[in-house]
């Protein structure tokens, strides 16, 4: 035990290949600043830099751009995948530099991710073989249909995705293959081993502060 905390040794894949297109940033918001200077994919990165059970980091992101953003200079821990064409394809191609048994699948654009939320998705996966982090739907969520309302979901049962999303590697990278042989695209990471095992994906208590930054408003954080 580390502080409590389970001692699980891990890898963290940061997915951030995407080009910012919805935020016509005209680059990869990754690299847009937060109202404290940092880059978004630096304070994102940190956060597992700074956990002793986080053993590599893979950033699947442009490497070019990525090393001429830090002037060359990245932690010895850090190694860069270039992305694919899709988000799942991009999440395959550093699934397969994975060094360890379990991995943390996190988005770049996602900086307000905490030591706490890391520890619980820890302690999880001494027990889990997938796990992701999730928090309770605050608004009514209805299915609509050419206009108008099919149906209205049952909140008290209805959860929104956050990531991390952690997995046995050898689980999601075999889940993912299949998906990709099939050209089947998942919603997100967990939605493959759901679809292509019998493993139960545990849902661990998220927080709302860990938002995807998607729109300039989300930079002020």
């Amino acid at each position: 035990l580390w502080n409590g905390v389970m001692n699980m040794k891990y890898s963290a894949l940061i997915c951030a290949a995407g080009s910012g297109t919805r935020m016509k940033l005209g680059y990869n918001k990754v690299y847009a600043k937060l109202n404290d200077g940092q880059m978004i994919i630096d304070k994102t990165i940190n956060v597992f830099l700074n956990d002793i059970d986080c053993e590599e980091i893979i950033v699947v992101s442009d490497p070019d751009v990525f090393l001429e953003m830090h002037n060359g200079v990245i932690d010895q821990r850090i190694t860069l995948v270039q992305g694919g064409s899709t988000r799942q394809e991009s999440v395959y191609h550093g699934l397969v530099k994975v060094k360890n048994s379990y991995v943390m699948i996190h988005d770049g654009a996602r900086p307000f991710l905490n030591q706490d939320l890391l520890d619980s998705i820890k302690n999880t996966l001494a027990t889990e073989d997938a796990c992701l982090l999730m928090v309770p739907c605050k608004d009514t969520i209805k299915k609509v249909i050419d206009g108008y309302v099919e149906t209205t979901y049952d909140r008290s049962t209805l959860m929104a995705a956050q990531t991390p999303q952690a997995f046995k590697t050898d689980l999601i990278l075999s889940c993912t293959k299949k998906a990709m042989e099939e050209n089947y695209t998942g919603t997100d990471d967990a939605s493959l081993v759901e679809k292509y095992s019998d493993v139960k994906v545990k849902a661990v208590e998220g927080s709302y502060a860990n938002i995807k930054i998607t729109t300039i408003e989300d930079l002020k954080g």
